[in-house]
């Protein structure tokens, strides 16, 4: 039976040629759509998730009061994992991660700069990192061992065995291969290519027993038996027990499955936000463009439910039973889901390299996983039954009495569902456009927002080598050669915030002030080289005042702070040292574009420092510009190369993941009108079709074409208005709430809903009307022959 079904089906399909191609080329455009949405929605859920003690792994959190608000981060004091240990009993053990490393790696001639970071012997022992080569509990034990990937190894050593090579890093020290790691998969958080051991941080004099330096990420093992609902309590006040000076201070454990997706958090609690919006999003973008090619299928099949009348009427005189019926229409929706399914995973195939571009990701295909085949049967049947089941039993229903008697005719109830999923289809389309013409909007209103600063022609280089040590000598020689216009050192690259801190002291402060600031260090020529605005006092200049080496200038929110009326002379202290405000800038984006500038201190040379920041000289090509630094970099900094980055780049690699949503937006909205189109053009096709007699009537008594192209298009364009009119309150609300976690948002204004309107009409307008014209120009005569 199940044989004969398909068969018929088959000859069905052949039969209707043109609706079968548009039934399938809806379906595929669909179900590649869908699957592409659920890989990228599995590599977010299983995030880490491939650690075989996942369920014990947490990431020690802090929680305290700035700026009258409970703020929440996962840096941490270097000395707290040692701590947890000892004065824990359900902790097994605890590792520290520090922000990376760039290290110099020298093997033989080769010389590269790799990006890795320095942990606790005992990491790999609580992450499940597969090791190629070398044991996990003792590759790390020695301060001088390093454990490299599978990719780095083959970088440096090629063909060769890397375990027990020796590697000299920044050209002090040997580090000797103890453990080869398989390269790490694209779904963790964890992102580097070689690992050192903490040993060598203490070595180097970069760690402390500071616990007001919040400086790594400390993650934490429990023990088999342990619950957090025990150790919770202790961690709570572990910051309390060894900071005296912070008895409002809290610490918590915050459990591995929920890094990933919901580590966002409104006064000290979790709201429910981060990535997990945006998986549930997708998954509900994922189901409606299926529900679409669904809804087109069933129209197109009910549409031509006068053609398959007689044929159901004959079926049921002969003894044919309703269940059989469905049977057959069922698996004529599941040949056609399996056909199109088929060409669905080529399309996934083939569109895959550019939607991993467009995500940032590495998704794939998993041919060789079992599960994978069964889940895509189960989701090929799913489509097929969910497609075929209404015109199953809407065409199933039909009595064949009336049918054979010649006096079945379409009624209103039978029209009525047709026109509501149209109604649903364009819905759901005209939702997207509206949501994308906002998402760009938000885009460009926060790049278009002045950054306070001249990004322009402006670089910098992280301190690596020499740098530090030459640095005025390359400072002179890149403006004596005019590579340069000005040039200085800063703490940090000034797209990026590497400090802040609170206990500030100064003059008239609110006893109590919780005043969170960025802390930024600079030489002299700040201002001038990155194009700041002064609107007290000046920038740093230590040949003329050498005591700008303990200066310092704020911004004009620690100003309203600090609520100064003369702030120059000023005495603020910070970590034990007294600093002078020289001046005053206006505020600058340090960081989110997105978010209201903070309270930023910028200290003088007295500081710390980490980069040079260069103007490139505006008189030559940046070529020249960028040729004759590399050369002054070589000289003085013989062993490392020139790794700069241009400021406006990196800032514009702030506005990826919008744009990534903004992008991502405007493909499924252009993808889910295209399918909804592809149901209308079928529906217009089957219009002109059954209404050929009375439009060659019309013809005859007279009618324009134009009058026949508007009566054969109004229906449809009536369907789209209804969908607008539903739309317009539920894009409303979506991005209403989007918009709220932007406090630097646009205001959504009332003509975005008029031109996604204005589009959905013409659009829906080109899908008729070629039809609609097409039948209007039919010759009668050929028409009504038959009569």
């Amino acid at each position: 039976m199940i044989k004969s079904f398909f068969r018929i089906a088959w000859r069905n399909m052949m039969r209707s040629k043109g609706f079968s191609s548009i039934n399938i080329a809806g379906l595929v455009v669909g179900m590649a759509s869908a699957i592409l949405i659920l890989l990228w929605i599995q590599n977010e859920v299983s995030y880490d998730q491939f650690h075989e003690k996942k369920d014990r792994i947490y990431e020690a959190w802090n929680r305290a009061e700035f700026s009258g608000e409970l703020n929440c981060w996962n840096t941490t004091p270097k000395v707290l994992a040692r701590t947890l240990e000892k004065d824990l009993p359900e902790v097994e053990m605890a590792a520290r991660v520090d922000w990376g490393s760039n290290f110099l790696f020298t093997v033989g001639d080769k010389k590269l700069t790799v990006r890795g970071t320095m942990v606790d012997s005992n990491f790999l022992q609580i992450f499940s990192f597969p090791l190629l080569k070398g044991n996990p509990t003792v590759v790390l034990k020695d301060m001088h061992s390093i454990v490299l990937t599978e990719k780095l190894a083959k970088k440096l050593f090629g063909k060769e065995d890397a375990m027990g090579k020796i590697i000299k890093i920044d050209n002090k020290e040997n580090f000797t291969v103890t453990g080869i790691l398989e390269d790490l998969p694209n779904n963790t958080r964890f992102r580097f290519e070689y690992l050192v051991p903490w040993a060598y941080k203490r070595f180097t004099g970069d760690d402390d027993e500071n616990w007001g330096n919040n400086s790594t990420r400390t993650y934490v093992l429990l023990k088999p038996n342990a619950t957090l609902a025990s150790a919770a309590p202790k961690v709570k006040v572990m910051k309390q027990r060894y900071a005296k000076d912070e008895p409002k201070w809290e610490m918590f454990l915050y459990p591995m499955s929920k890094w990933r997706l919901y580590s966002s958090f409104t006064n000290g609690k979790e709201d429910g936000g981060g990535r997990i919006t945006f998986v549930r999003l997708f998954g509900i973008v994922a189901a409606f463009i299926l529900l679409i090619a669904c809804i087109n299928f069933m129209n197109l099949s009910t549409a031509r439910s006068e053609k398959r009348a007689k044929e159901v009427g004959i079926r049921k005189v002969v003894g044919a039973q309703k269940i059989s019926l469905i049977g057959q229409f069922i698996g004529e929706s599941l040949l056609l889901s399996l056909i199109a399914g088929f060409f669905a995973i080529i399309v996934v195939q083939l569109s895959l390299g550019g939607f991993n571009k467009l995500t940032d990701k590495e998704l794939y295909v998993p041919y060789g996983s079992p599960w994978f085949w069964l889940v895509g049967l189960g989701f090929v049947l799913f489509t097929g039954l969910l497609a075929g089941s209404y015109p199953a039993f809407f065409l199933s229903s039909f009595k064949p009495v009336k049918v054979l008697k010649g006096t079945f005719k379409k009624t209103q109830a039978l029209v009525a569902p047709r026109k509501v999923l149209v109604v649903l289809q364009f819905t759901f389309a005209i939702i997207l456009i509206i949501c994308t013409i906002i998402v760009k909007q938000q885009i460009d209103y926060a790049q278009n927002r002045h950054t306070g600063y001249n990004k322009n022609s402006l670089i910098y280089h992280v301190f690596t080598g020499d740098i530090e040590k030459n640095f005025e000598l390359i400072r002179n020689e890149l403006l004596s050669t005019g590579a340069a216009s000005s040039v200085t050192k800063t703490s940090a690259p000034i797209t990026q915030s590497w400090s802040d801190g609170w206990g500030q002291e100064w003059e008239g402060k609110d006893p109590n002030d919780k005043t969170d600031f960025y802390r930024y260090n600079a030489d002299q020529d700040l201002g001038k080289t990155a194009g700041l605005q002064f609107v007290q006092g000046r920038d740093f200049d230590l040949r003329k005042f050498p005591t700008d080496s303990t200066g310092m200038i704020i911004n004009e929110s620690s100003l309203k702070v600090m609520k100064f009326k003369n702030p120059i002379g000023k005495i603020v202290k910070d970590n034990g040292q007294e600093w002078h405000i020289v001046g005053v800038i206006k505020d600058f984006i340090l960081t989110d574009p997105y978010q209201p500038t903070r309270p930023m201190l910028i200290a003088g040379g007295k500081a710390w420092f980490f980069t040079i920041l260069i103007r490139l000289n505006s008189n030559n090509t940046t070529e020249k510009n960028l040729k004759t630094a590399e050369s002054i970099f070589r000289k003085y900094n013989v062993e490392y190369p020139f790794e700069y980055k241009f400021v406006d780049e990196e800032y514009a690699q702030k506005f990826e993941d919008e744009q990534r949503i903004g992008t991502l937006a405007g493909l499924f909205a252009g993808l889910t009108i295209f399918i909804s189109c592809l149901g209308l053009f079928g529906l217009a096709i089957y219009m002109a079709e059954s209404r050929v007699k009375e439009i060659g009537v019309r013809k005859v008594l007279g009618a324009s074409v134009s009058g026949l192209a508007a009566l054969l298009s109004k229906d449809f364009l009536m369907l789209v208005l209804i969908s607008f009119l539903l739309a317009v309150p539920v894009a409303w609300w979506a991005m209403h709430a989007w918009l709220s976690d932007y406090p630097y948002r646009i205001t959504i204004q009332w003509w975005v809903f008029a031109l996604a309107g204005l589009l959905s009409v013409l659009i829906a307008l080109a899908t008729v009307s070629y039809q609609a014209i097409r039948a209007a120009l039919a010759n009668p005569v050929k028409s009504l022959r038959t009569e």
